[in-house]
Order: C-alpha cells, then sequence, then structure tokens
C-alpha cells in the first residue's frame, strides 16, 4: 500500500495501521489460509454474508505468488469455510 500510496498521494502504511487492517475486524485478508478462515467466518458471523469476493492483485505481488494464493483460498480456505456456514 505504500508503494501505490506514494502514486497517488497517500502517506506511508505503518506497521500499526497495517495490523489494523488484517485484524478480524480489518479489511484485509492476509495471513494463513487458517487465519483467513478465521476472518472470514467471524465475519460471517457478523454479516451473515453468502459470497466472499477478493481482490488478490493490487500492488506487485509477482503472478506466481497471485496464484499460490488463489491455490490456497481454493484448496484450503473454501473447503473449510463451506463445510462451517454449510
Amino acid at each position: 500500500m505504500t508503494r501505490i500510496g506514494r502514486e497517488r498521494g497517500w502517506p506511508p502504511t505503518t506497521r500499526q495501521q497495517f495490523e489494523a487492517l488484517r485484524s478480524p475486524r480489518g479489511s484485509l485478508f492476509v495471513g494463513t489460509p487458517e487465519e483467513v478462515i478465521e476472518k472470514i467466518l467471524f465475519q460471517h458471523e457478523l454479516f451473515r454474508h453468502q459470497r466472499f469476493m477478493a481482490q488478490l492483485t493490487v500492488g506487485t505481488m509477482p503472478h506466481h505468488k497471485v496464484m499460490h494464493a488463489i491455490e490456497l483460498l481454493g484448496t484450503k480456505v473454501a473447503p473449510v469455510v463451506r463445510r462451517e456456514i454449510g
């Protein structure tokens, strides 16, 4: 976000801001598959949403990492979330 912010005139993201954004109530889904599962289930308890949309290509993440993230979402995260929320 800091790199993108430079182009758009935003101040650098602090570690404190990043941690808040990746917390259960934050907007970023960052971490291990287990952490992402916990966050999706936490938010499902709050919102009862039936869909999850993610944008994985913000910034300069290399293609192979984007593909790995998609693989983890499909093989590790989605099956557990589907099982838990029915």
